[in-house]
C-alpha cells in the first residue's frame, strides 16, 4: 500500500498522462480505481473530458470520482477518494492506439507545467506517463527524448544540467553511462570525465534523495572479462580504471571495472547499491530480466524529481484494461519516497 503524507510532508506530486492514445491513461484510472490503495496526495494533468471518456471505455465511471482544482496546491483539500485534475488548456480527444497530431500539443504542455510547478517547490515531483516521440516529432517536437526535454525546460531556469538515467527495481538498480547511441558508437563516446560525472550526480542523488548516506557504486568494464588487463580490449584499463580512481579518491565508494557477466548474480548484487553500466543494454537487460513490471526510471541530476514507469505507451491495449499499473505504481510511490527524503536531507 502506498501511504501519502499528512501536513508539514512535501508537496504533491504532478502527474503527467504522457500519450493519450497510449495507456498512461488507463494506468492512472486503474490505480485510483483499486480503493484498497490509497495514492500519495498528487494531481494530474489532463483534458478532463479525454480522461472521463477514457474512463468510461474501462468501465470505470462508477468506481472513480474526478474534481477539478484550479491551482496545484488545491489538491492537497481533495477527498482520498477522488482523483485532483488541474486541466489543460489544450483539448484532447480519446482516440486509444491511434495517436492524433491534435493531442500533441496537450502532451507537451503538461510536461511543460509540471516541470514548473516542481522548480517553483509546488508539486514535490513529476511522474511522467511514456510519450510517442513519432506523435511529437510530427507536431515539432525536436528533442531525442522525453529526459533530454525535461532536462532543456530545467536548464531554462537555471545553470546546464547533466541527466543521468536510473532503471531501478526492487532487485537491482543500473544506470547506463550512454544510452541512445548504436553499440558501435561507445568505445569513442566513453570517457574518463564521462564516467566520473555520471558516478559523482549517481551518489549525489542517492545520498540527497534516495537516503542512502554512503552509496555503493559497482563500475562495470566495457570489454569480456573487463579486458583482462587489456588482452580484451584496452578501454577497461585506461578509461574505466583511472575513472574509478579519481572517485575512490573523491570519498566515493566505487569499485571496478568488473567483469558484467559476473556483476548481476544475488551475491553480487548484494555487494553494491546501484551498477554503473558502460553501454544502454548492458544496464537494462539485467533490470529488465528481473523486474520488468516493476522497474522505475528515474532522472538523476536535474533540480527535480522526476520518475517514469519503464515502459512505453503500449497504444495496442489502451483501453482494453489490459495494461498493468505496477510500474507506474511504482514510479509513484519512489517519486513520494524521493521528495521525503529530499525534504528531510534540507532539514539535517
Amino acid at each position: 500500500m502506498i501511504v501519502g503524507g499528512g501536513g508539514g510532508g512535501p508537496a504533491p506530486l504532478a502527474v503527467t498522462l504522457g500519450e493519450p492514445s497510449g495507456v498512461g491513461a488507463d494506468i492512472v484510472l486503474m490505480l485510483k480505481a483499486a480503493k484498497a490503495e490509497r495514492l500519495p496526495p498528487l494531481f494530474v494533468l489532463a483534458d478532463p473530458a479525454m480522461l472521463a471518456a477514457r474512463a468510461d471505455r474501462l468501465g470505470l465511471t462508477d468506481r472513480i470520482r474526478f474534481e477539478v482544482i484550479a491551482a496545484p496546491e488545491d489538491a492537497a483539500g481533495v477527498d482520498a477518494d477522488a482523483l485532483a485534475l488541474l486541466p489543460l488548456q489544450s483539448r484532447q480527444t480519446e482516440t486509444p492506439g491511434t495517436p492524433q497530431p491534435a493531442n500533441g500539443a496537450g502532451t507537451i504542455e503538461a510536461i511543460d507545467r509540471g516541470v514548473g510547478f516542481c522548480l517553483d517547490g509546488r508539486a514535490s515531483a513529476i511522474v511522467t506517463g511514456p510519450i510517442d516521440k513519432k506523435a511529437l516529432y510530427d507536431v515539432g517536437f525536436r528533442h531525442p527524448g522525453h529526459t533530454e526535454y525535461l532536462a532543456e525546460l530545467c536548464s531554462r531556469a537555471g545553470a546546464p544540467v547533466m541527466p543521468v538515467m536510473l532503471l531501478t527495481g526492487p532487485q537491482l538498480s543500473c544506470v547506463p553511462v550512454t544510452i541512445h547511441i548504436p553499440l558501435a558508437d561507445v568505445p569513442a563516446q566513453l570517457t574518463t570525465e564521462l564516467i566520473v560525472a555520471t558516478c559523482r550526480i549517481t551518489a549525489a542523488d542517492y545520498r540527497n534523495r534516495l537516503g542512502i548516506a554512503r552509496p555503493r557504486l559497482a563500475v562495470s568494464g566495457l570489454n569480456p572479462h573487463a579486458g583482462e588487463k587489456g588482452a580484451i580490449g584496452r578501454e577497461d584499463e585506461a578509461v574505466i580504471r583511472p575513472a574509478v580512481d579519481i572517485l575512490k579518491a573523491e570519498g566515493i565508494d566505487a569499485v571496478g571495472p568488473l567483469p558484467a557477466d559476473t556483476m548481476f548474480h544475488p551475491p553480487a548484487r548484494a555487494r553494491y547499491d546501484v551498477a554503473i553500466c558502460m553501454y544502454h543494454d548492458q544496464a537494462l537487460i539485467p533490470a529488465k530480466t528481473l523486474a520488468f513490471d516493476e522497474t522505475v526510471n528515474v532522472t538523476l541530476g536535474l533540480p527535480i524529481i522526476r520518475t517514469s514507469p519503464d515502459h512505453g505507451t503500449a497504444a495496442d491495449i489502451a483501453g482494453t484494461g489490459r495494461a498493468r499499473p505496477d510500474s507506474f505504481r511504482a514510479a509513484i510511490a519512489l517519486a513520494w519516497k524521493m521528495a521525503a527524503s529530499e525534504a528531510a536531507a534540507k532539514h539535517r
